[in-house]
């Protein structure tokens, strides 16, 4: 199926007062601050905002009336972007009209985090008579997954962000892999193979036979078993490693030793290099985003005749169990000067169908609406152009077992200081004893109001 990625459709309408205008229409030329760690966004925004004109030369950008739309680009390496973030936040109230930020990116890890009075407007005002929210309704997020609502709501029941997209995760792996280790590349005869972390490993030996890795390297399955524990990270100060997350460290440790997987690290050369023609690994852990971006990014080879040589090479499945990885939310800054222009521009870009599903359809991102992500899923006629393959339905059914009832502010340290210590464990640098000892020391440093830290027994 083929779609003109110039044509573009209307975006809801909004202004405050006649409810006339969409995307950033205002009455009067004003500054919109956005403050992001990359360029999706800003590409989403130039492709599906209708009010958006053009980028000028000193990199600001103008809506159709003149709104001048500036990008403060801050890298996330080393956590940059949510240090610059947090100071910019910090000063919004004294800085000048044309400097505040007012609409700001976050990603799901951080989630918590800046769902607070402290960093952003609540997107529903408190009751009819307080208007101290963007004055949302209930009605207009109801088509949103969930837990894309679940994850941005604060200690006091109200949501801080909204998000275009939802990012629920598959195992997607290589056809031609498939058929040495299983005979088959059909998605639902690979799944009956790898529905439970037993088939998996089973299935890693057998691999391992063929000189196949199951897995590049020691993160690939961190988020199936993160996104699947069954209690927060931290209980009144006192931290707890889940027994999921030692799932995770067992097996890790397992493919490490037994060569079931490449030792790679997340984002490395290896790892990037596993998923082109070249790799040896039958498939990676991956959701939504990670599949159009990043995947297709790293396997894009061609041939003489500028064919892509893995298009089709790749497939998907649901794999052992449902889980998320990623997502952006959008955010109202506190003290913004124009939240009903920040408000115009999320409302749009997340409680949209026709938008959300335009976004799908040409960007294969899967977007944050139930009943259109169905209809895509539903559609005999649809299928990835790098997959082959109706990937909507499977995202579709990983979506639904999403749970995010344990998530916490602490899980993005967390997270990511737990797999950088049992880094070394998985190296062999370190016995485990002293990986958790250098996850203690270093969790408590970054977070000092844990009071103390349980070991988990191996």
């Amino acid at each position: 199926m083929k779609f003109k990625k110039n044509v573009i459709t209307a975006v809801a309408a909004f202004a405050m007062a006649a409810g006339l205008a969409s995307c950033g229409a205002t009455s009067t030329p004003r500054i919109l601050n956005i403050r992001v760690w990359n360029d999706e966004f800003q590409n989403r925004f130039r492709d599906y905002c209708t009010d958006w004109v053009k980028t000028n030369d000193d990199g600001t950008e103008l809506l159709r009336d003149g709104t001048i739309v500036k990008w403060n680009v801050t890298p996330n390496d080393g956590g940059a972007y949510q240090t610059a973030l947090d100071e910019a936040l910090a000063n919004n109230a004294d800085a000048k009209a044309d400097d505040k930020v007012d609409l700001f990116l976050f990603e799901a890890d951080a989630a918590k985090k800046y769902s607070s009075p402290k960093y952003a407007l609540p997107l529903m005002d408190k009751d009819s008579k307080t208007k101290d929210g963007l004055g949302f309704t209930e009605s207009e997020l109801a088509d949103q997954y969930q837990y894309t609502k679940t994850i941005v709501t604060g200690s006091d029941g109200r949501m801080y962000g909204t998000s275009w997209q939802a990012a629920p995760g598959l195992y997607v792996y290589r056809t031609d892999y498939a058929d040495e280790i299983f005979g088959t590349h059909d998605p639902d005869a690979v799944q009956e193979q790898l529905n439970t972390w037993d088939k998996f490993n089973a299935a890693a030996a057998i691999a391992k036979s063929k000189g196949i890795y199951m897995l590049s390297g020691y993160d690939d399955s961190y988020r199936v078993f993160s996104n699947n524990v069954s209690a927060p990270w931290v209980k009144d100060g006192v931290l707890t490693v889940d027994p999921n997350i030692m799932n995770w460290v067992k097996q890790t440790k397992t493919y490490t030793d037994n060569g079931y997987s490449h030792k790679s690290v997340l984002w490395d050369t290896t790892w990037q290099a596993d998923q082109t023609i070249k790799g040896k690994v039958l498939g990676f852990f991956y959701s939504t985003w990670g599949i159009n971006f990043t995947l297709e990014g790293n396997a894009e080879v061609k041939d003489d005749a500028g064919h892509d040589l893995l298009n089709g090479k790749y497939k998907v499945c649901q794999g052992p169990a449902s889980y998320y990885w990623g997502g952006t939310w959008l955010a109202a800054a506190k003290d913004t000067d124009n939240p009903m222009l920040v408000k115009s521009i999320m409302r749009d870009f997340t409680t949209n169908k026709s938008v959300m599903k335009r976004i799908t359809l040409e960007k294969e991102d899967y977007t944050n609406t139930v009943s259109g992500m169905h209809e895509i899923a539903t559609d005999p006629n649809y299928e990835s152009k790098f997959l082959l393959q109706n990937h909507v339905a499977l995202f579709e059914k990983s979506a639904a077992g999403i749970d995010m009832k344990n998530m916490t502010a602490y899980d993005q340290g967390c997270n990511e200081k737990f797999q950088g210590a049992m880094h070394d464990y998985f190296s062999g640098d370190v016995t485990f004893d002293k990986a958790f000892s250098n996850f203690e020391t270093t969790i408590k440093t970054y977070y000092p109001d844990i009071t103390s830290v349980t070991k988990p027994s191996l």
